[in-house]
């Protein structure tokens, strides 16, 4: 699943170079540029994006007036707030109105990477159910929250994580010998690291029935709903 991104940003420059570090991070692509709230809004009715990454001040509207009617709407997009602005207020108002994260200008590729790693995160493991006890509220909430001043920790394991971006980038379901043949790790290794990602709901498990035998196991990312 691919995370369709909209910049919306008054300045042009800055605009193209947050859409291209988008298109930089696993797991997202820069679906397209607005420059004003009113152009915005008509990108939002075209493009559909899956998140916004959303400047406060605009040249005819505040980002926040423009969040607040996005959020309204059925199925809205997530959100990352990115603006100079270090006023509490607009903070607290930002994430009030449902902003996954804000991020103060200026920062860099690391930082923005960090932020939109732990979204694609969220939406990995909310993906798994529709029904969550407890402990899987208080991860989800740790995914998006736990990223701040301090370095953020992968809630995944390195190889894990490797894992889980080759099935990301895979165009169909792979079974673990074709994911330990494309890491260089073994048959084993790759089951119980699949097996994991299963148990935890980012990926889904298919069976595939040939003419004879034990059924193939095939793994895809679990979609989004």
């Amino acid at each position: 699943m691919t995370i369709k991104t909209l910049v919306i940003d008054d300045d042009y420059r800055v605009a193209a170079i947050h859409a291209a570090s988008i298109d930089r991070v696993p797991g997202f692509t820069a679906a397209g540029q607005a420059h004003t709230a009113e152009e915005a809004r008509a990108r939002i009715a075209e493009l559909r994006p899956d998140l916004l990454l959303l400047d406060i001040y605009l040249p005819d509207e505040n980002g926040l007036s423009l969040l607040r009617d996005v959020r309204s709407a059925d199925a809205p997009p997530g959100c990352i707030v990115i603006t100079a602005s270090r006023d509490l207020d607009t903070v607290r108002s930002a994430i009030r109105l449902g902003a996954a994260y804000y991020l103060v200008k200026p920062f860099g590729f690391d930082q923005l990477r960090e932020q939109l790693t732990a979204y694609r995160d969220w939406c990995d493991r909310a993906a798994g159910s529709r029904e969550v006890d407890q402990a899987t509220v208080d991860s989800l909430y740790s995914i998006l929250r736990g990223s701040g001043s301090a370095p953020r920790t992968d809630p995944l394991p390195p190889t894990m994580r490797k894992v889980l971006d080759t099935l990301r980038r895979a165009e169909q379901p792979l079974g673990a010998e074709a994911l330990a043949t494309a890491l260089g790790i073994s048959r084993p290794t790759a089951q119980r690291h699949l097996s994991e990602l299963h148990r935890r709901g980012f990926i889904t498990l298919e069976l595939e029935y040939g003419s004879a035998g034990r059924p193939a196991h095939l793994y895809a990312v679990a979609t989004r709903r």
